[in-house]
C-alpha cells in the first residue's frame, strides 16, 4: 500500500533555512521526518503506512486502546514542545494524516494567507494556561463568617423557635450554596480580566471534570493566553502573587505552559 503523510505542523522556510532542521523518528517509530517546502511555507511530518493510519484504523484505536492513544498523542505533543523551541510553529492537531504529499501541498497553498498572518500572530509569543480550581468549603466558611447578610440571618435566625430555625437554615444554606457560586465566578472573571493586560490574544475553555483533571476540587475557570517573550516573567509574577492573596478564599491556580499555540494557531 501507499505512504500516507503525517503532519507535526508548519513553520516559516526562512527559520528553517537560518536552523536546520534535525529529523527525529515519527510516530509509527520506523520512518524518519522530514521537511517539505512549499515557498515560503514548510511542513514537517513523517511517512506512514496506510494499513496502519487509515481513518478507520485511527478511530478503532481511539475507541478501543487507550495505552496507543496516550502513546501516541504524547508523542505529538513532544514533537511539537521541541520545535517550538527552536520554530515559530502553527501546530496541527493530533493525527492530521494526508493521503498524499499532493493533497497537502493543495491545501497548504489554499491557506497561504491564513497560515502567514497565523505566524505573524504567535511570532514572538507564547502560548499559556491558566487554570483555577475551588475549595466550596474553605469559600462557604468565608462567606458565612465575613459576608454582611449571612451574617445577619444567622443572627436573626438564632432568636427563632428550634423547630423554626431548622427551616431557615436550610433556607440559609441554599443561599450560601448560590453565592459561593457567584462569588467563585465573580473572582475568577477579575482574575482573568487582570491578566489579559499580558496578553494580545486570550480565550475562555470549558471547565473539566474532575474525572478528567485528577484534582480533589473542581475546576471552575480555564482559559488561555498568547503572550509576547518580554510580558511572560510579569504574567507568571503577578499569578503567584494572587495564589497567595486568593488562597484564603479557597482558590488554587494552576499556571502551565509554554505550549505550542494550539488555541491561536491551528489550521483544521
Amino acid at each position: 500500500m501507499s505512504a500516507f503523510f503525517y503532519l507535526y505542523g508548519l513553520i516559516p522556510t526562512a527559520e528553517k533555512n537560518e536552523k536546520s532542521f534535525i529529523p527525529f523518528k515519527g510516530i509509527d517509530k520506523e520512518h524518519e521526518s522530514y521537511t517539505i517546502s512549499m515557498g515560503d511555507i514548510t511542513a514537517i511530518g513523517s511517512d506512514v503506512r496506510e494499513e496502519e493510519y487509515s481513518e478507520e484504523v485511527i478511530k478503532d484505536k481511539m475507541n478501543n486502546d487507550m495505552e496507543w492513544l496516550q502513546e501516541k498523542a504524547m508523542h505529538h505533543h513532544d514533537v511539537l514542545a521541541a520545535l517550538q523551541s527552536q520554530y515559530t510553529v502553527i501546530p496541527m492537531k493530533f493525527c492530521t494524516i494526508y493521503k498524499s504529499k499532493n493533497s497537502m501541498e493543495q491545501q497548504i497553498g489554499a491557506s497561504r494567507k491564513k497560515i502567514n498572518d497565523s505566524f505573524l500572530k504567535v511570532m514572538g509569543n507564547e502560548e499559556w494556561n491558566l487554570k483555577i480550581y475551588y475549595d466550596g468549603t474553605k469559600l462557604k466558611d468565608h462567606l458565612r463568617n465575613s459576608h454582611l447578610g449571612i451574617a445577619a440571618k444567622k443572627e436573626e435566625i438564632s432568636k427563632l423557635p428550634p423547630g423554626r430555625q431548622f427551616f431557615e437554615k436550610r433556607k440559609l444554606d441554599q443561599h450560601l450554596d448560590q453565592e459561593v457560586e457567584r462569588e467563585i465566578n465573580k473572582r475568577c472573571e477579575d482574575i482573568h480580566n487582570q491578566l489579559t493586560q499580558f496578553s494580545d490574544y486570550s480565550t475562555v475553555k470549558k471547565n473539566l471534570s474532575k474525572e478528567v483533571t485528577g484534582k480533589i476540587y473542581e475546576m471552575s475557570w480555564n482559559s488561555v493566553y498568547l503572550i509576547p517573550l518580554p510580558q511572560v516573567e510579569a504574567f507568571l509574577e503577578d499569578i503567584q502573587e494572587k495564589k497567595q492573596s486568593y488562597e484564603e478564599f479557597g482558590l488554587q491556580m494552576e499556571a502551565s505552559g509554554p505550549w505550542p499555540a494550539y488555541h491561536f494557531a491551528n489550521l483544521a
